[in-house]
């Protein structure tokens, strides 16, 4: 089995932004020569969150508004009463979305359905700069 470790680099605009990593992804599949296996994608940090979704206005749109009525910005967070940075909203949002995505790789390609796509949410109350981390395995 073959195990290849890279990195995807990114500028995101912070607050809720969404980003369609798909491409990127797959273009590190193809770097590492993996025809079947598994493709695991990782965000280290705590304000950045990983998932699928169909990449379209409208549904974006309607995931952010999700997202800001379960963990509403505005409201006392324990985090900003400690720190004084005001991205409480930005943990608790990333810790329900999660770090980490997993996807079966066959064929060299990603098995993700038609209209499914992996996006980086970057939900920091501040542009950031995000290095991803891409583990593909299998064999090639």
């Amino acid at each position: 089995m073959k195990i290849r470790t890279m990195e995807i680099e990114l500028s995101t605009a912070g607050n809720d932004d969404v980003v369609d990593i798909t491409a990127a992804v797959e273009a590190r599949i193809g770097e590492a020569g993996i025809i079947e296996g598994t493709v695991i994608v990782f965000v280290p940090g705590s304000t950045g969150g990983l998932t699928t979704i169909e990449y379209e206005s409208g549904v974006v749109r309607d995931l952010k508004e999700a997202l800001e009525r379960l963990v509403p910005r505005g409201i006392s967070y324990h985090h900003d009463a400690r720190w004084g940075d005001g991205n409480g909203h930005s943990h608790v949002r990333a810790s329900l979305v999660g770090p980490s995505l997993a996807v079966p790789v066959s064929g060299g390609r990603m098995t993700l359905g038609t209209w499914q796509q992996i996006v980086f949410i970057d939900f920091d109350n501040r542009p950031r700069r995000r290095s991803l981390v891409v583990q593909v395995s299998g064999r090639s």
